[in-house]
């Protein structure tokens, strides 16, 4: 009687143990997550035609990507979509440093009228750079990942829209000033900022016009800040002033790079003046027949409204020959050609750089 029992058991075990092997056997494999599932779902058609999906072409912009993780797939994607408008959106490269820099400091938002100028004002095509894009769909085969990147585009419409009108409230902020602060290295900034501001305005403009939207009306190009920035460097003047100067050579090499910018060459009592030092002195060079001479420069421009040294420039050399002055006219002559070659690029580069502060 045991024995039956025992083996009435075995055989109810026996039974469910079967049962539970059909049941996993017969359970449907997911098309979320898993890398390797057993049978993988249909592939949708949004795969191979991405406006499948219920999104019309008019209203929406969809696009797909690929690879070989959900979060590749996304960026993917999104890279993708971003694609289609690479001529419209200002590629982060040529959007100058100034412009960079004022956003990542903050200095942006003090000619901002809102508290968001850091959103509201784009510097790249990156890819959490294009506003009113979702990924809105996803599948994977078990070996590759697809994603449906979506951009609404009235959404999109209204957020570059006003992203234009806050552009072009900071412009207004920038560019509202007397004549004397106009006519000034700050002036100059200030149009200089608002080149690069206009400039971003004209790829947002682009943008709306590629998904039909309207376009703020008074948007101004930024070559035009760009040409007025030029007109007041035209009308700034800068003293150059040297001590120890041999025939006037230093002063007209530096007048002749700052005429190159567009400055003008002005008197003792100008805002802006250059002061040069300069000392000349006999080296002596043990089993040396020559005569040697340095010269050692020191220029500033300096605002002196405030006494700011704006660009220093310094100059260290050392000459021969058989003859102690014309030892000393060569570190002139070197003096000369170092200011030919480099004050001008000096002085591009600091202007090129200054974040106008409010």
């Amino acid at each position: 009687m045991k024995k039956n029992k025992l083996t009435a058991g075995f055989a109810v075990f026996a039974v469910i143990l079967c049962l539970c092997v059909s049941s996993c056997a017969s359970a449907p494999a997911s098309s979320g997550g898993g890398r390797s599932p057993a049978v993988a779902l249909p592939k949708p058609a949004w795969v191979s035609s991405p406006y499948s999906a219920g999104y019309d072409e008019k209203q929406f912009v969809a696009v797909t990507g690929s690879g070989s993780s959900k979060d590749e797939a996304d960026k993917k994607a999104l890279s993708n979509l971003i694609g289609i408008f690479s001529t419209e959106i200002s590629d982060q490269s040529t959007i100058s440093t100034v412009y960079k820099e004022a956003l990542s400091s903050g200095a942006a938002n003090s000619w901002s009228e809102t508290t968001t100028s850091n959103s509201n004002i784009s510097t790249s095509s990156s890819l959490d750079s294009l506003e009113g894009v979702e990924i809105r769909e996803q599948w994977n085969d078990g070996r590759e990942y697809w994603s449906l990147a979506v951009m609404e585009k009235a959404k999109a419409a209204r957020t570059y829209s006003d992203k234009i009108k806050s552009n072009q409230g900071m412009i207004t902020n920038l560019i509202t000033m007397t004549q004397a602060e106009k006519n000034s290295i700050e002036g100059f900034s200030r149009y200089q900022f608002s080149a690069a501001i206009a400039d971003i305005n004209d790829s947002y403009v682009n943008l709306l016009r590629a998904i039909g939207g309207a376009i703020p009306a008074g948007v101004v190009r930024g070559d035009t800040y760009r040409l007025e920035a030029q007109n007041i460097i035209k009308a700034i003047p800068i003293g150059v002033v040297v001590k120890n100067d041999k025939a006037g050579r230093i002063q007209g090499a530096f007048a002749k790079s700052l005429s190159e910018i567009g400055f003008r060459t002005g008197g003792t009592n100008s805002r802006y003046l250059l002061n040069v030092d300069i000392s000349v002195s006999p080296v002596e060079l043990p089993n040396q027949t020559n005569k040697f001479a340095r010269i050692e420069l020191k220029a500033n421009l300096t605002d002196t409204s405030n006494g700011t040294v704006l660009v220093p420039f310094d100059f260290n050399r050392r000459e021969g020959h058989t003859s102690q002055s014309e030892a000393e006219n060569r570190v002139y002559l070197a003096a000369e050609r170092e200011i030919s070659a480099e004050y001008k690029n000096k002085l591009n580069e600091h202007l090129s750089q200054i974040i106008p502060k409010k």
